[in-house]
């Protein structure tokens, strides 16, 4: 197995955990993730606010496998896991009623992945 040529000791980590994550719970969703990680950064999804009140619904549970932003608004609650997030897009997303996690803390929650949708 070829190991991910990152630099971040972290997210290598996380790389790793998603696909030991994906092979322990049958769960496709977390080696997928783990693919779209281990692609360069300079075409990791960026995920503005608007983005997600446009293809979400309330209570939704989604991953962007990259950075959430800020722009736009939310009136409805949703969980968000993402590898970084704005510190306003955490904040609107708080304000609405939903919650920002790490994608660590998401596999943690919710192992098999199951009702999780992938944006980005």
């Amino acid at each position: 197995m070829a190991s991910p040529k990152k630099t971040d000791p972290g997210l290598v980590s996380l790389i790793n955990d998603l696909k030991k994550a994906s092979r322990e719970n049958d769960a496709p969703i977390w080696r997928d993730i783990a693919k779209r990680l281990e692609r360069p950064s300079r075409v990791w999804a960026e995920v503005n606010i608007s983005r997600i009140a446009l293809h979400t619904k309330k209570g939704d549970t989604l991953i962007v496998p990259g950075k959430l932003l800020g722009a736009g608004d939310i009136d409805y609650p949703v969980t968000v896991a993402a590898f970084k997030a704005t510190s306003g897009a955490a904040g609107k997303i708080t304000a609405a009623g939903g919650s920002v996690l790490s994608i660590p803390q998401l596999v943690k929650e919710n192992p098999k992945g199951k009702g999780v949708r992938i944006m980005g």
